[in-house]
């Protein structure tokens, strides 16, 4: 256990290593407790307006139940405030999540930022942080033959209509009193790449949630996975982690985040930091600013050992940036990092060096994701 953001949280349990963690989650399945992450339900008039402009996102275009990846952004620079997931429920009603580690600057951000909104309608604009939730994050292949069994107020066909990125209120049977939940947000989707579910449950009902869970699936489907797991898969999966490959000092388009920006957004602008981003999207090249650096992912050759966050990283003898993510691959076999390195030398197929306790190694940039993400969009399941 260690402590994080407040919590104590597992890096891993008892009856597997990270990397047997990491591989069970990818062949099987696994139940990560996510209930540190915060979140947030935002609704009443002025409720979409603000969440676009403070995110790239065009929230009044997001299908009702449907998700998407954003950012929260600061008004001059375009720096990332957070990174969040934000899913609208209905024509002014949002649920939204962000990180753990950034909950006392986020509280203070969105307070302010709804202050200075729209000050004339503070009142008629509600943020509740809802922390009477836990968020149980269940993800592999066999997630959703493990769910189905539990469906109480949703037909099992159903399941396999609910794609990536979809949420609905669905009600699952449980082993023990009170024998069913009541309405949960169930979200299609999770940071480890594979097909799965996140799921927002009333704290008074997690545990017998989670127990029926292992009960119904068995130890040769299901087991935990702590945060160790976790942070391999999303390494894998080419996710950022706030603080190490995202930050204040970075907007979306040096993060290689481009695409959180809605296109209808990239000509009207009008949300925080617009004018830095907009600029940004255009290379110097047409006219634009472009940008300085960029995120790529690398790959070391066989025989390196792994880079950590901030192991240098060069290229005919020049500094070009520093590693912000890294370690070893149980899918690949590989040491695998992500990083930011200057504008030019972000091409798939670059070579580099990587300086680890004082020695180059060599690398290779690489595109991302590392390993193939499986979301369910359709077609075959991967399980």
């Amino acid at each position: 256990m260690v402590p994080f953001a407040a919590y104590s949280m597992p890096v891993q349990y008892n009856d597997q290593s990270i990397a047997d963690s990491h591989n069970f989650t990818r062949s099987h399945a696994s139940l990560f407790d996510v209930s540190h992450m915060v979140q947030h339900r935002l609704s009443g008039p002025g409720a979409q307006g603000l969440l676009e402009r403070i995110t790239p996102a065009a929230a009044g275009s997001i299908p009702f139940h449907q998700s998407t990846l954003s950012c929260l952004l600061l008004p001059e620079t375009g720096g990332i405030v957070d990174d969040c997931i934000i899913t609208r429920l209905g024509p002014e009603d949002f649920y939204f999540v962000t990180n753990a580690a950034c909950r006392e600057k986020d509280l203070a951000f969105l307070t302010q930022s709804i202050g200075d909104f729209k000050p004339e309608a503070v009142g008629s604009i509600h943020h509740q942080v809802l922390d009477d939730h836990a968020l149980i994050a269940l993800q592999g292949p066999l997630a959703p033959s493990l769910l189905e069994p539990l469906l109480a107020s949703m037909d099992p066909a159903q399941l396999s209509q609910l794609y990536f990125g979809q949420c609905a209120l669905v009600e699952l049977n449980l082993r023990s009193a009170p024998h069913k939940t009541s309405p949960l947000l169930i979200s299609r989707g999770g940071y480890t790449g594979e097909d799965g579910f996140e799921i927002s449950v009333p704290a008074s009902e997690a545990d017998v949630l989670v127990q029926t869970l292992l009960e119904s699936a068995g130890p040769e489907k299901l087991r935990f996975a702590g945060l160790g797991a976790r942070d391999t898969l999303r390494l894998e999966a080419g996710m950022c982690l706030y603080g190490h490959d995202i930050s204040e000092d970075t907007t979306p388009v040096e993060a290689g985040l481009s695409w959180v920006i809605a296109k209808d957004r990239r000509s009207a602008g009008g949300f925080n930091g617009s004018d830095v981003i907009l600029r940004q999207l255009v290379p110097r090249s047409k006219g634009g600013a472009g940008v300085e650096k960029r995120r790529v992912g690398i790959m070391l050759k066989e025989g390196a050992p792994p880079a950590r966050d901030g192991a240098l990283i060069e290229g005919k003898g020049e500094q070009l940036g520093a590693v912000t993510s890294g370690a070893p691959s149980p899918t690949l076999g590989r040491n695998i990092a992500m990083g930011y390195v200057r504008d030019g030398w972000h091409k798939s197929g670059t070579e580099i060096e990587v300086v680890v306790r004082g020695k180059r190694h060599a690398a290779e940039v690489v595109k991302m994701p590392f390993v193939p993400s499986r979301y369910w969009k359709g077609g075959v399941s991967p399980g």
